[in-house]
């Protein structure tokens, strides 16, 4: 298939003494403030309101992966089982960082009350008890789509430039300040509907899938939509002390969108014939 197109680039549930303790202890940190130092006080502008700052940060959904033409083309049932597999033994590396990522944030972030709340994102991939964990699902959904088990694990088909996506992510989680990191997964306001998604076109345009495999899907809906409550009160409270900070987080969810359209890129460069025509028209 030839595609045409420019290429582009325990739970979350807040009473008064959590939002105390966020104003608080986030007002005392200086790692993000002393970046902006000089930002800051030439600032005039004042920041937006919280409903304000939060329309816009959601307002980043535009550029969320649901819009790549590769994931079009899997709402619209035009991928092959071929490329379906692909597309999910690729994304078995980003699935696998995303712990990783998570414990970098832990490693940086010196409060217990939040490290309390975000382990949970962890334990939610990894597995704890009798919950096998997201890792496992997604495992389960490479069987599903007719992949086995150490075709998935081995890595064999990640495309090096998923690498090169997933890496940069889990290094700025690395090198951040936890705040920034936070920001940064606040992609997760948009992934209740490519979930949604799929759950709700796969079963007819890829009936061949086992329906079974898809409860990783089922249980993101759910985490999701918890995970981000957690994320935004964060990020709202701690970049609402200026406008400059506001525009860094705003910039720091761009970021992490455009690791996630540079994902899909790596994958359809992989696994679709692409037509090349020279220079971009203006």
């Amino acid at each position: 298939m030839i595609l045409k197109y420019p290429m582009m680039g325990w739970k979350f549930f807040y009473d008064a003494t959590l939002n105390n303790f966020l104003r608080e202890k986030m007002m005392q940190s200086k790692t993000v403030l002393m970046e902006l130092e000089t930002v800051n006080s030439s600032d005039t502008q004042k920041p937006w309101t919280m409903e304000e700052f939060e329309d816009l940060l959601k307002q980043k959904g535009t550029s969320y992966h649901i819009y790549h033409p590769f994931h079009v083309m899997m709402a619209e049932g035009k991928l092959s089982k071929e490329q379906l597999q692909g597309w999910v033994a690729n994304r078995f590396y980003y699935q696998i960082s995303i712990p990783v990522k998570d414990a970098a944030i832990l490693s940086n972030c010196p409060h217990p009350e939040i490290r309390k709340e975000w382990i949970q994102r962890i334990l939610d991939h990894d597995g704890f008890e009798d919950d096998a964990g997201g890792i496992e699902a997604w495992i389960g959904l490479g069987k599903a789509v007719g992949l086995s088990r150490e075709e998935v694990v081995s890595l064999k088909f990640v495309a090096p430039a998923a690498r090169f996506a997933v890496d940069a992510y889990v290094n700025f989680a690395r090198r951040a300040s936890w705040q920034e990191s936070i920001a940064s997964s606040l992609t997760e306001l948009f992934a209740p509907h490519i979930h949604q998604q799929r759950l709700d076109t796969w079963p007819e345009k890829y009936p061949w899938v086992d329906a079974e495999g898809m409860k990783y899907f089922k249980y993101r809906l759910g985490q999701a939509r918890r995970d981000v409550q957690h994320g935004l009160e964060v990020t709202k409270t701690f970049f609402s002390q200026s406008r400059a900070l506001q525009e860094k987080a705003l910039e720091i969810l761009q970021f992490k969108l455009d690791v996630l359209w540079a994902l899909a890129d790596a994958i359809m460069l992989q696994q679709c014939e692409i037509e090349i025509k020279g220079a971009k028209l203006k």
